[in-house]
């Protein structure tokens, strides 16, 4: 084989398989909000967003008064 079919064949190997990623991922997601949707919890951040973290700088508990 030449080296160009070798990377256009390498090429479409790795868009492939992002493809196939992206979609599991898409159908994973979308069956846990329609789990959690059919089971009447609030879609809250933690929830939706299982891996990412808020800032713990933007939260604030308690009151806020207002400047």
């Amino acid at each position: 084989m030449k080296l160009s079919t070798k990377i256009a064949l390498g090429l479409c190997i790795l868009v492939t398989a992002s493809v196939i990623l992206q979609l599991t991922k898409r159908t994973r997601t979308t069956r846990m909000l329609s789990q959690i949707s059919d089971e009447g919890y609030e879609t809250a951040h933690d929830i939706l967003f299982p891996g990412q973290k808020i800032g713990t700088r933007a939260l604030h508990y308690g009151p806020v008064i207002p400047n």
